[in-house]
Protein backbone atom coordinates (compact mmCIF):
# COMPACT_ATOMS: atom_id res chain seq x y z
CA UNK A 1 0.00 0.00 0.00
CA UNK A 2 0.70 3.53 -0.90
CA UNK A 3 1.79 5.69 1.98
CA UNK A 4 -1.15 8.15 0.94
CA UNK A 5 -3.76 5.38 1.04
CA UNK A 6 -2.61 4.26 4.39
CA UNK A 7 -2.90 8.25 5.44
CA UNK A 8 -6.35 8.51 4.10
CA UNK A 9 -6.99 5.47 5.84
CA UNK A 10 -6.00 6.68 9.35
CA UNK A 11 -8.11 10.15 8.33
CA UNK A 12 -10.72 7.79 7.98
CA UNK A 13 -10.81 5.73 11.13
CA UNK A 14 -9.91 8.38 12.99
CA UNK A 15 -13.31 10.44 11.69
CA UNK A 16 -15.07 7.24 12.25
CA UNK A 17 -15.01 7.05 16.04
CA UNK A 18 -15.48 11.12 16.07
CA UNK A 19 -18.91 10.70 14.13
CA UNK A 20 -19.94 8.05 16.62
CA UNK A 21 -19.03 10.32 19.57
CA UNK A 22 -21.19 13.06 18.33
CA UNK A 23 -23.81 10.35 17.18
CA UNK A 24 -23.55 9.37 20.78
CA UNK A 25 -23.43 12.86 22.34
CA UNK A 26 -27.08 14.10 20.91
CA UNK A 27 -29.77 13.79 23.01
CA UNK A 28 -33.03 11.43 21.99
CA UNK A 29 -35.58 13.03 20.25
CA UNK A 30 -38.09 10.11 21.65
CA UNK A 31 -40.85 12.89 21.39
CA UNK A 32 -42.53 11.65 18.42
CA UNK A 33 -46.06 11.59 17.34
CA UNK A 34 -47.19 12.36 20.73
CA UNK A 35 -45.53 15.64 20.80
CA UNK A 36 -46.91 16.72 17.08
CA UNK A 37 -50.23 16.00 18.13
CA UNK A 38 -50.49 17.86 21.49
CA UNK A 39 -48.09 20.60 20.91
CA UNK A 40 -44.92 20.71 22.78
CA UNK A 41 -44.09 23.67 25.08
CA UNK A 42 -40.28 23.89 23.58
CA UNK A 43 -41.06 25.43 20.47
CA UNK A 44 -42.67 28.06 22.66
CA UNK A 45 -39.91 28.67 25.34
CA UNK A 46 -36.63 28.04 23.00
CA UNK A 47 -36.22 30.38 20.43
CA UNK A 48 -32.43 30.28 20.33
CA UNK A 49 -32.47 27.02 19.07
CA UNK A 50 -29.85 27.08 17.05
CA UNK A 51 -27.22 28.31 19.65
CA UNK A 52 -27.72 25.29 22.03
CA UNK A 53 -25.71 22.09 22.50
CA UNK A 54 -27.26 20.02 20.63
CA UNK A 55 -27.83 22.43 17.74
CA UNK A 56 -23.78 22.53 17.77
CA UNK A 57 -23.28 18.63 18.19
CA UNK A 58 -25.76 18.17 15.21
CA UNK A 59 -23.95 20.53 12.95
CA UNK A 60 -20.79 18.81 13.77
CA UNK A 61 -22.26 15.30 13.04
CA UNK A 62 -23.06 16.81 9.81
CA UNK A 63 -19.57 17.66 8.88
CA UNK A 64 -18.15 14.82 10.39
CA UNK A 65 -20.52 12.73 8.26
CA UNK A 66 -19.42 14.66 5.19
CA UNK A 67 -15.77 14.22 5.96
CA UNK A 68 -16.39 10.59 6.37
CA UNK A 69 -18.70 10.31 3.09
CA UNK A 70 -15.72 11.82 1.34
CA UNK A 71 -12.84 9.92 2.52
CA UNK A 72 -14.59 6.74 1.61
CA UNK A 73 -15.50 7.68 -2.26
CA UNK A 74 -11.51 8.89 -2.24
CA UNK A 75 -10.38 5.47 -0.73
CA UNK A 76 -12.52 3.90 -3.46
CA UNK A 77 -11.01 5.52 -6.18
CA UNK A 78 -7.59 4.66 -5.11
Amino acid sequence: MSPVVITVTVIQVIAAVILVFFVLLQSGKSEGLSGAIAGSSESFISRNKSHTWDAKIAKATKWVAAVFIILTFVLSLL
